[in-house]
């Protein structure tokens, strides 16, 4: 089984390392981490880098086609036209297309989710609206072959619900005790439909901060301009 996952800079490194952790536990699998260009990717810590050793060029199919999501550079990926043909090329091939976090926006910008429903991260969901793609707040929505996740740590979970659909029920339980996955966290803040507001608002700061490395995407966003005036632009 072939899975793909598209890195960028940029990328929340956790979107794909997650989801990789539990898809290279299935037997037969054969991970590609697969960037526009080869070489060092740059998280959006701009502390963890990992090595992309294949570029667009060199992937023409898949099985699974997973797109990890970011803070903001999302956005950038949003307009480049090279990525969003190959994206569609390699939707075509696939037997699974997935996303985590704002990978959703990713996908829904090369029009493959219209009309289909989809979830993201909480902070950025709402623009799904803009591609005719139906948000929803769970953590886990599969539409067809396409599979979307909330933020970051949801693709762990969309990544055993994928794993139980290729391998089934017991080779599934093994992964995630493989991987020792049983999350038990101290708060009950990790959902926004049960976060409190203060928690909402520290957590949108902490979100700015990251998207502050990105200083013209940020601006692009703060000015109010849609994501659908900024892929113009």
């Amino acid at each position: 089984m072939k899975v793909v996952i598209y890195i960028y800079n940029g990328l929340t490194m956790l979107d794909a390392i997650g989801p990789y952790e539990v898809l290279r536990n299935i037997e037969g699998a054969e991970i590609y981490f697969v960037a526009e260009k080869k070489g060092e990717i740059k998280a959006d810590s701009n502390f963890v880098h990992i090595n992309a050793k294949y570029d667009i060029d060199d992937i023409k199919d898949a099985d699974v086609l997973l797109i990890p999501g970011s803070t903001i550079t999302f956005i950038r990926e949003m307009k480049n036209k090279r990525v969003l043909n190959w994206i569609k090329m390699i939707d075509k091939t696939t037997k699974w297309t997935t996303s985590v976090c704002s990978g959703s926006l990713i996908l829904a910008s090369t029009g493959v989710l219209k009309g289909k429903k989809a979830t993201s991260h909480w902070k950025p969901i709402k623009l799904l609206k803009e591609f005719k793609v139906i948000p929803k707040r769970e953590r886990i929505v599969e539409q067809g072959k396409y599979i979307t996740a909330a933020g970051v740590s949801a693709g762990i979970d969309m990544a055993l619900y994928l794993a139980d659909k290729i391998v089934g029920e017991l080779e599934t339980k093994a992964i995630q005790l493989v991987i020792e996955y049983d999350p038990s966290p101290k708060y009950k803040s990790g959902n926004f439909t049960n976060a409190d507001k203060e928690v909402i608002k520290m957590a949108e700061i902490k979100l700015e901060k990251d998207a502050k490395k990105e200083v013209r995407l940020l601006d692009l966003i703060k000015s109010g301009r849609t994501i659908m005036k900024i892929k113009k632009s």
